[in-house]
């Protein structure tokens, strides 16, 4: 079992990276993208004897204490079957 999380930048929060990424696509000619979000994708592998509800209790609480910054960013996750 794994867990797919996506951290972001809450809204009202300046992304200075994805604002240069923005600018430099405008710059190549692509000028109908009107806003560049950029983010963190994590993927965390558990051991195979966790539970789906221990996994997304691992996730959860690995978001709140580590992964992500409660004051800037906000996260999301899926708990899936590994591969």
């Amino acid at each position: 079992m794994k867990a797919k999380i996506y951290i972001t930048y809450k809204d009202g929060i300046l992304d200075p990276q994805g604002k240069t990424v923005g600018g430099a696509l405008n710059s190549m000619g692509l000028s109908n993208i009107e806003n560049v979000s950029i983010g963190k994708f994590i993927e965390i592998e558990f051991d195979s004897s966790l539970s789906k509800n221990e996994a997304i209790e691992l996730a959860e609480k690995s978001c709140k204490q580590l992964l992500a910054n409660p004051n800037t960013e906000q996260y999301s996750y899926e708990i899936c079957e590994s591969e």
